[in-house]
């Protein structure tokens, strides 16, 4: 029986005592740890993403600003961004690893993946860093499996509390990648309208679901149901990718969504059904945020699970 493809790595990403810190990493590799989650996945190393592998969503000069200012040791690229000397390696290590899953995942030798890694993406712009993010992972993930493996139609789902502005202005014009969102409406970073719903062929390819401040598990599965599930069905994706963001828990501290354990289970059986149905069950899941270390840990086991389908 295939299994889940886990890569976990960033734990040289010293950003000290930020929230976003390598506690998250020891906090899943814990989890990962029980006999359970262990039964059902397969450890792989991801390699660096290249430099050119990058420039398919970011531009170079932003790139070697980057590994310039990393070695140089400053550190912050803003005021939420830390680096330290070692996190230019490591931001390629982390989109690294979503190219590894994806090989993986399209050669059919794991069923599906989840790379826990840091730093995140979902934030990075294409030509700066912001919100703890520096490469944008699942952007670059998204250009690689269309470039390197010749798919088609890529579905990004984030459901990180915080709405991935990076993401969606890299494919706002683009109607191979549909990006769907939903995050805590009028949250940082300010971005992801209802009305944003892409530009010229790209139009109706980017969804936004903004949630009220308390939704929680039943709105979530609502919006699911109603409106991302038809939505996804009808684009026919040929690989899906999740910007799993478990930030959304009601106990995480930078945010005011009430989704528990059950709700990030729905979610995911959801898109498990959906990427058997449309494209023989390609699904990589990639971390974004998640800072309450129990409700973390919870989340992810949860999320493993329901990866493990069958």
């Amino acid at each position: 029986m295939k299994k889940t493809g886990l890569l976990i790595s960033g734990f040289l990403h010293d950003t000290g005592s930020h929230p976003e810190c390598v506690d998250r990493l020891h906090a899943i590799e814990q989890v990962c740890a029980m006999p359970a989650l262990q039964a059902g996945t397969e450890r792989f190393t991801p390699r660096a993403a290249t430099v050119e592998e990058l420039g398919a969503v970011h531009d170079r000069d932003y790139i070697h600003r980057v590994e310039e200012a990393c070695r140089g040791g400053v550190r912050a690229l803003d005021p939420d961004t830390i680096i330290s000397t070692a996190s230019y390696e490591e931001a390629r290590l982390a989109t690294g690893a979503v190219l590894t899953a994806i090989d993986r995942v399209v050669d059919g030798s794991i069923r599906n993946a989840f790379c826990a890694v840091r730093p995140p993406g979902h934030h990075a712009e294409r030509d700066r860093a912001m919100g703890f993010c520096l490469f944008n992972n699942v952007a670059v993930g998204a250009r690689y499996a269309q470039n390197h493996h010749a798919l088609g139609n890529i579905l990004i789902v984030d459901w990180d509390v915080h709405h991935g502005n990076g993401t969606q202005n890299m494919f706002y014009t683009d109607p191979t990648v549909f990006y769907f969102s939903l995050h805590q409406e009028y949250h940082y970073p300010g971005t992801g309208h209802r009305e944003q719903e892409g530009k010229d062929a790209g139009i109706g390819f980017t969804r936004n679901i903004p949630m009220a401040a308390g939704s929680g598990d039943g709105e979530y599965q609502e919006a699911f149901d109603q409106v991302l599930m038809p939505a996804a069905a009808a684009f026919k994706p040929d690989l899906i990718l999740i910007s799993a963001g478990f930030d959304g828990h009601v106990g995480d501290p930078l945010a005011g969504i009430g989704l528990t354990e059950a709700g990030f289970s729905y979610m995911t059986d959801s898109l498990v059904c959906l990427a058997k149905a449309h494209c023989g069950g390609r699904l990589v899941s990639v971390l974004e945020g998640g800072y309450n270390l129990s409700a973390l840990q919870q989340s992810v086991r949860a999320h493993l699970l329901s990866l493990f389908q069958v």
